[in-house]
C-alpha cells in the first residue's frame, strides 16, 4: 500500500538545529563535565552551571530526550558516551571541536546561502581574519584543538592500524600529523614500524608530549616542515587524513604528485577522509563536510573514492584500492 506523505521528516531535518544548538550550548556550559563527578538534581544542577530558573529544568529535560543525560529520580546524569566523550577531565574527550564548532561554524553556516550564491567562504576571513593563524599562534589553544581532534579520530585511527597491511612495511610517515594520534594507533598496534609525524612547527611540542606518553618517542620522531614549500619526508608509506579536502584540485594534485616522488617503488600512499560515496547520495556527512569547506576555505572540497583513485592513477600510481573505515570515514590506498 502507498503511505501518505508527511512533513515529518521536512520538519525534523529543518528544525534539527535546535537539538544541536543545545547540545554545543550544554558543552559550551560543561555540563558533562559537572555531572561527570556526581548525579545532581535540576535545583542543584542550575545552581552549579548558574542558569537563569526560567528554563533550566527544560534545558536538562530537553538533553535527556536527545540522549545526552539520563535521569532517574529526579537525578541528571550522564550517559556513557558523554561520560567518556564531553567531560573535560578524561583524556578522551572531543568536546574542544565541539567549543569551535559553537562559537564560530554554527553562525558562519547561517551564511551558507550566501556562500552557495557566491561561492565564496563564509568565516572570518568575511572581516579580514584567519582562524587558523590564530589557533596557531596560541599554544594552549592549538593543543586543545589537536586533543579534540585526536579523540574525534580515535576510531577511524584504529581502524586504520588493523585494516592496513602494515607488516609489508617498515618505515611510516604521516603528513599533517596533528598530535600524533594516528601514529601512535599505528605504532602500538605493530612494534616494528618507525617514523614520524610531518607538520607545521608550531604543533612539534604537542605531537613529541603526545607520542612520549605512549613511550614510542625512541621510533616516532617529529618533522617540521610546511607541505606546500617543501619535499615531504621519505618513508615506505605516508598518509593524509583529511588534508587534501581542504584544497583546490590543482592542489589536491601537487600533494598526491609530492607524495609519490618521496615513495620508493611499491611505497604505499594513504588517504582517508570521510568520502563521499560514489553515487553521492548515502554519506550525507561526507557531503556537508564537502559544504563546510565551502564555508572554511576558497577553494577546498570533498570527494569520492572514485575521484581519489583516477588523480592517483593520473599522478603514477600503479594500483589503488578503497576501504571503509569507521562511521562516515573510508581510506584509499595507492601503490606506487
Amino acid at each position: 500500500m502507498n503511505q501518505v506523505p508527511t512533513p515529518e521528516k521536512i520538519m525534523h531535518l529543518g528544525m534539527a538545529f535546535w537539538g544541536s544548538k543545545t547540545l554545543l550550548s550544554a558543552v559550551e556550559l560543561e555540563v558533562f563535565t559537572v555531572l561527570a563527578k556526581h548525579s545532581l538534581n535540576a535545583d542543584s544542577l542550575q545552581q552549579q552551571l548558574g542558569l537563569h530558573p526560567r528554563s533550566a529544568r527544560d534545558f536538562f529535560d530537553a538533553l535527556v530526550a536527545l540522549g545526552m543525560l539520563h535521569r532517574q529520580d529526579g537525578q541528571y546524569s550522564n550517559t556513557p558516551e558523554t561520560d567518556q566523550f564531553l567531560d573535560k577531565a578524561k583524556p578522551s574527550y572531543i568536546g574542544g571541536f565541539l567549543e569551535m564548532s559553537n562559537a564560530r561554524l554554527y553562525r558562519f553556516w547561517g551564511s551558507l546561502t550566501e556562500g552557495l550564491t557566491s561561492g565564496q567562504p563564509q568565516n572570518e576571513t568575511k572581516e579580514g581574519g584567519n582562524f587558523f593563524d590564530t589557533l596557531y599562534s596560541d599554544p594552549a589553544r592549538l593543543k586543545s584543538f589537536m586533543q579534540s581532534m585526536t579523540g574525534l579520530s580515535m576510531g577511524t585511527s584504529m581502524a586504520i592500524a588493523q585494516k592496513f597491511p602494515w607488516k609489508d612495511y617498515q618505515t611510516y610517515i604521516d603528513i599533517g600529523s596533528a598530535q600524533g594520534g594516528l601514529v601512535v594507533q599505528v605504532g602500538k598496534a605493530h612494534p616494528h614500524l618507525t617514523g614520524g609525524g610531518f607538520d607545521l612547527p608550531p604543533t612539534g611540542p604537542i605531537f613529541e608530549e603526545y607520542v612520549a606518553s605512549f613511550a614510542l618517542s625512541d621510533r616516532f620522531t617529529f618533522m617540521p616542515g610546511d607541505f606546500f614549500h617543501d619535499p615531504l619526508p621519505k618513508a615506505e608509506v605516508l598518509s593524509m587524513g583529511h588534508i587534501l579536502h581542504d584544497w583546490d584540485l590543482d592542489q589536491k594534485k601537487m600533494l598526491l604528485k609530492k607524495a609519490y616522488e618521496a615513495l620508493p617503488k611499491d611505497g604505499a600512499l594513504i588517504v582517508f577522509e570521510s568520502l563521499i560515496d560514489d553515487d553521492r547520495r548515502e554519506n550525507a556527512f561526507g557531503l556537508l563536510m564537502s559544504l563546510n569547506m565551502l564555508i572554511e576555505l576558497p577553494g577546498g572540497f570533498d570527494y569520492t573514492g572514485a575521484d581519489c583513485c583516477e588523480w592517483m592513477k593520473e599522478m603514477g600510481f600503479r594500483e589503488t584500492k578503497v576501504l571503509h573505515l569507521a562511521g562516515p570515514e573510508s581510506m584509499v590506498i595507492g601503490i606506487k
